[in-house]
C-alpha cells in the first residue's frame, strides 16, 4: 500500500513539473515579452492532457472492482 501510495505521489509531483508544448507554441509564445501567456498556454495543455487519463483511469478502477468482488452466491 505505501508503494501506491508513493507511486502516485510521484506520478502526481512529476505530472505538474511537465512542460507540455508542442514545438510551434513554444516558437510563438517564447518571442513573445509575456511569459504569463506562455504559462498559461502550458497549464491549459496540461489540463486538457490530463482530463482523458483520469477518465481512463476511473473506468478501469469501476472494471477492476467489478470483478473483484466476493460472489454473495455462497
Amino acid at each position: 500500500m505505501k508503494r501506491k501510495i508513493s507511486l502516485f505521489l510521484f506520478t502526481v509531483v512529476s505530472f505538474t513539473l511537465s512542460n507540455a508544448q508542442c514545438a510551434m507554441c513554444r516558437a510563438v509564445l517564447e518571442s513573445g515579452e509575456d511569459q504569463s501567456a506562455a504559462e498559461g498556454i502550458n497549464d491549459g495543455i496540461v489540463f486538457l492532457m490530463a482530463v482523458p487519463y483520469l477518465l481512463v483511469a476511473v473506468i478501469g478502477y469501476v472494471i477492476y472492482r467489478k470483478y473483484n468482488q466476493p460472489d454473495k452466491s455462497e
